[in-house]
C-alpha cells in the first residue's frame, strides 16, 4: 500500500544509505570471481572455458534466488528475511574459500549467487517507502550503490587476487557480510507484508503478472538482452588482457571496474530523469550506447584507450536502461513490487548467464571477434524489440502515464 499505512516507516537518509551501501556490498559477491578466473583455472588445472562456468553458475544461482527468495518479500517480514539470507551468504562464501576442487567451487558459486539477492529486496523496499514523486530518485540511489558494487568488486578482487591469492577474496567477503549483518540488525526498518496467501499461490501469481503486464514483459526482455552484453564482456575481458599486446593479469582487469564505476555514479541522476522523461526515449538512446560500445570494442580491441571508451559506454548504457526498466516496473502494481521485481530480475539474470555462456564459448572458438559478435547481436536485438513493442501502447511511452493499481494480481 506504500506510504499510506500509518504504521509504516518513511524513507530516511539513514535507511536509504544503509540499503545503498548494502546493495553494493552484497551484489559484489557475485562478481569477485570474474578477474580471478584465470588464476582459478591455473589452480585447478582446467580450461578457461571451464573456469568461465563459475561465472555462469553464479549468475544462474542469482536468477534462482530471485525466483524463489525475492517473492517472499511480499509474504514475510522483510528484515527477518534479509537477516536469515545473510547467514546463508556467509556460509556460501566460506565454502568457496575452502574449495578443494573446481566442482566444489562451482557449487559454492551457484549458492553465492542464489543467496546474494538481498539488493533486490532493498530496491522495492526503497520504492515502497519513498514518496511516489521521488520513487525514481530512491531507486536510482540504491542502484548507484549496487552498480558501484558490481564494478568495484572486480577492482578489489583483482588486487586481492594478485596480492593474496583468489581464496583470500572470499574470506574477506564473508567478514564484510558479518559486519553488515550487525548494521542491518540495528538500523534497518521493518516492513509488514501485504500478501496474505500461501507460498504456492504467491509463486503462481508470478505467472499471472507476466501474462497480464505487457510492460513487464517488455522491460524483462530488454533487460535480459542488454545484461547479456554486460556479462559477456566482463567475463572474457581477463582472457583478452592476458594475451598480447596487453600481457596483463587480474589486477589490470579489475582496474577497469574503476572506469565503469564513474558511470555508475550517474545512476542516481538517471533515476531523477526516469521520473520525468518517457521511458521509450531513454531506452532508445541508452541501448544505442551499448551497441556503440561493442563497435568500439571490435574496432579498437588492441588498444587500452579503445577498451576504456567502450567500458564507459557499456556501463552507462546498461545502468540507465536498467533504471528506466525498474522504475517503470515498480509503477505497475504497488502491492506486488517484490514479485514484479522477481519476474524482471529473474529474466535479467537469465539473460546475463546466457550472455556469459555464449561469450565464453565464442572466445574459445573465435577469440575476441566472437565476443564482439555476441554483444552486437544481443544489443541490436534488444533495440529492435524495444522499437517494435514500446510504441504499441500509449502506456508504454512514459512512466508518468502509468497508473498505480490498487488491486493485487492473483492474490
Amino acid at each position: 500500500m506504500g506510504n499510506s499505512l500509518k504504521n509504516e516507516p518513511e524513507l530516511t537518509g539513514t535507511s536509504l544509505w544503509l540499503m545503498t551501501i548494502g546493495a553494493g556490498l552484497v551484489v559484489a559477491n557475485n562478481y569477485y570471481n570474474q578477474p580471478l578466473l584465470a588464476d582459478i583455472a591455473k589452480t585447478f588445472r582446467v580450461t578457461e572455458a571451464k573456469a568461465g562456468t563459475i561465472s555462469v553458475l553464479t549468475q544462474a544461482g542469482y536468477a534462482t534466488g530471485l525466483l524463489f527468495i525475492i517473492p517472499l518479500g511480499d509474504m514475510l517480514r522483510r528484515k527477518r528475511l534479509i537477516l536469515v539470507d545473510f547467514g546463508l551468504i556467509i556460509a556460501s562464501l566460506l565454502l568457496a574459500a575452502l574449495s578443494t576442487n573446481i566442482y566444489t567451487l562451482m557449487a559454492a558459486s551457484f549458492l553465492i549467487g542464489a543467496t546474494s539477492v538481498v539488493p533486490q529486496l532493498f530496491i522495492p523496499m526503497a520504492a515502497q517507502l519513498a514518496k511516489p514523486t521521488e520513487r525514481g530518485k530512491a531507486v536510482g540511489t540504491v542502484m548507484s550503490g549496487l552498480l558501484i558494487g558490481i564494478l568495484l568488486s572486480r577492482t578489489i578482487s583483482g588486487f586481492v587476487g594478485g596480492q593474496l591469492g583468489w581464496r583470500a577474496m572470499f574470506f574477506i567477503a564473508s567478514g564484510l557480510m558479518v559486519v553488515f549483518w550487525i548494521a542491518i540488525f540495528f538500523l534497518l526498518p521493518d516492513l509488514h507484508p501485504d500478501y496474505k496467501g500461501s507460498y504456492k499461490n504467491l509463486m503462481k501469481s508470478l505467472v499471472s503478472l507476466a501474462k497480464t503486464e505487457p510492460l513487464l514483459r517488455l522491460a524483462s526482455v530488454r533487460g535480459a538482452l542488454t545484461f547479456a552484453c554486460f556479462g559477456g564482456f566482463w567475463t572474457t575481458l581477463i582472457f583478452l588482457l592476458e594475451e598480447p599486446p596487453f600481457n596483463s593479469g587480474s589486477e589490470i582487469a579489475g582496474a577497469f571496474g574503476l572506469i565503469g564505476a564513474g558511470g555508475a555514479l550517474m545512476a542516481s541522476v538517471m533515476g531523477r530523469v526516469a521520473d520525468k522523461v518517457d521511458t521509450k526515449h531513454i531506452v532508445t538512446g541508452t541501448t544505442l550506447m551499448i551497441i556503440l560500445s561493442y563497435v568500439v570494442f571490435g574496432a579498437y580491441s588492441n588498444s587500452f584507450t579503445g577498451l576504456v571508451v567502450g567500458v564507459i559506454l557499456l556501463d552507462l548504457g546498461l545502468q540507465a536502461t536498467h533504471i528506466a526498466n525498474q522504475t517503470m516496473v515498480f509503477s505497475l502494481n504497488p502491492q506486488a513490487r517484490n514479485r514484479l521485481n522477481t519476474v524482471y530480475m529473474f529474466t535479467y539474470f537469465i539473460g546475463g548467464a546466457t550472455g556469459t555462456f555464449l561469450a565464453s564459448q565464442a572466445w574459445q572458438i573465435w577469440k575476441w571477434d566472437g565476443v564482439v559478435a555476441v554483444g552486437l547481436i544481443c544489443s541490436s536485438l534488444s533495440l529492435i524489440i524495444h522499437l517494435i513493442f514500446s510504441g504499441r501502447s500509449k502506456k508504454g511511452e512514459g512512466i508518468n502515464t502509468i497508473p498505480e493499481k490498487n488491486n493485487s494480481v492473483a492474490d
